[in-house]
């Protein structure tokens, strides 16, 4: 099978062109199947930031006085680029992240086409209110922020900078965009077709590097929005250094997601929805219902079905479109994964299926099902990133849902019921930011995502979005004459 060539032109995008600093650190791109180097970057030095930034400022003024509805046309076209280059991005997609091209052919730059034609058209519906105080009387403005920055993760880097670029520009800001170092390819990519469907230079910038380019953008007086996808811990520090500068922030974190079946579930259903919330991507999925409750009376014949199905997952060359299971992102998370079901094997946790590395090149571990678990194990406990699915069971209804909701996160639940009251009363209860009945893990461009408590701050996608890339701007109109004591 012939592999596409992944080395990008240079290692940067700024002010509408490729750029390139070799005084930057270098940064090995490799793909997860194999371990094989076939790309590589060099870090932003402060130059490269500095550049990044004053572009973005300076485009920034005249995209937000741009008519709206130019804003929105020129998303669009982005968007049917995208759709008519999806084969080579996917490619390009499965070489930066090692999935299965059977995925990204349908999930990553196809999902983020979605987004830029979403909110393409939503951009000239930016309206205000207005409002009385007897004869005088006030209306509002939504107004961009100004220059946002995006700091990518490595699970869906085309997807992510699509979710975060779509309402940052529809609305008239500027965004300087880091993709996860892991992961650097792909939003190179989005930047050049932006610019070829007319966006001004300037206006989406993208910048390589480790966490000190993410520290320096989430630090810059130029930036007024950080924007975050990665786990709690990067979040926690993000967010902090933002709040010192009363930036506003969006956080998409982790999540340790209960999947919750009662015993009127359809098996079948629920099964598929098991599979697709804790083994697509290789279960590098943060809204992954990885704690997956099941109640006694239909606990065996759930887990039957699911180790049965589970065993034809198809395990190959991710270019292979026949390829259904894939590696790890990184070897750093598979050596983590790793620890974790050593962890859980100590604990006394039940490998019912997998559990191990798989022996070829690259980093790959089973997909692996976890039984015989309590509440305050490790694996329970803590987001693993990986393709582990922990089974527990449950009696009854207030029972699950004390247990759900027994954890700092919040990002996502799930529940499976043929009994809709029971659903809707269940949702209510569920401390999650995005819920799931009788499916999981469909995250259309209209719909809000994010978490409550540890998972995150803010929305992404929607208009919830838009509203967290504005401020609003009061203004109170005096249609009488002024008083004054003296």
């Amino acid at each position: 099978m012939t592999r596409p060539d992944a080395q990008p032109r240079a290692s940067h995008f700024v002010d509408g062109a490729y750029l390139e600093d070799g005084a930057g650190t270098p940064i090995p791109v490799r793909y997860p199947a194999t371990g094989e180097t076939v790309a590589t970057v060099h870090a932003a030095t402060r130059a490269v930031i500095d550049r990044a930034l004053d572009s973005a400022t300076l485009a920034q003024a005249d995209w937000a006085a741009t008519d709206p509805s130019e804003r929105g046309r020129i998303l669009r076209r982005a968007a049917d680029l995208i759709r008519a280059r999806n084969r080579e991005l996917s490619e390009l997609e499965t070489l930066d992240t090692g999935k299965p091209l059977q995925e990204t052919l349908v999930a990553d730059a196809a999902s983020g086409a979605d987004a830029l034609e979403y909110f393409g058209g939503l951009a000239v519906d930016q309206t205000g209110t207005s409002m009385s105080f007897g004869a005088d009387w006030a209306y509002t403005i939504r107004r961009p922020l100004g220059v946002c920055a995006g700091i990518g993760a490595w699970n869906y880097p085309t997807q992510i900078a699509c979710w975060k670029a779509a309402p940052a520009l529809a609305t008239g800001n500027a965004m300087v965009f880091k993709p996860s170092e892991a992961t650097p390819l792909c939003a190179l990519k989005l930047a050049e077709i932006l610019v070829e469907a007319g966006l001004p230079a300037g206006l989406f910038n993208v910048v390589q590097g480790m966490g000190e380019v993410g520290a320096a953008l989430s630090t810059d007086p130029r930036v007024a929005k950080v924007t975050l996808t990665g786990s709690v811990p990067t979040g926690r520090k993000v967010h902090a250094a933002a709040a010192e500068r009363m930036k506003h922030v969006t956080m998409e974190l982790g999540g340790k997601s209960p999947f919750i079946v009662f015993p009127d579930a359809d098996l079948d259903d629920a099964v598929s929805a098991a599979i697709n919330a804790n083994f697509y991507s290789s279960g590098q999925v943060c809204s992954n219902g990885t704690r997956v409750f099941l109640h006694g009376d239909i606990a065996q014949d759930f887990t039957d079905r699911l180790i049965a199905r589970t065993r034809n997952a198809r395990i190959g060359d991710p270019l292979d479109e026949a390829t259904d299971f894939g590696p790890m992102t990184t070897e750093a998370q598979m050596q983590t994964v790793l620890r974790h079901l050593d962890t859980a094997r100590a604990e006394g946790a039940t490998v019912a299926l997998g559990g191990h590395r798989i022996d070829r090149p690259g980093w790959w571990i089973e997909p692996t099902v976890l039984t015989g678990l309590t509440d305050d194990m490790t694996c329970v406990r803590e987001e693993i990133f990986g393709p582990v699915l922990s089974i527990l069971t449950f009696e009854d209804e207030d029972e699950v849902i004390a247990r759900a909701n027994a954890t700092e996160f919040g990002l996502s639940a799930g529940l499976f019921t043929r009994d809709l009251a029971r659903a809707h009363r269940v949702v209510a209860r569920l401390q999650a930011g995005t819920c799931w009945i009788n499916q999981y893990n469909l995250t259309p461009a209209g719909l809000p995502f994010g978490g409550s408590k540890a998972s995150g701050i803010g929305r992404e996608n929607a208009r919830a979005a838009m509203d967290h890339f504005t401020e609003i701007q009061s203004v109170y109109v005096g249609m009488t004459p002024v008083e004054a004591a003296y």
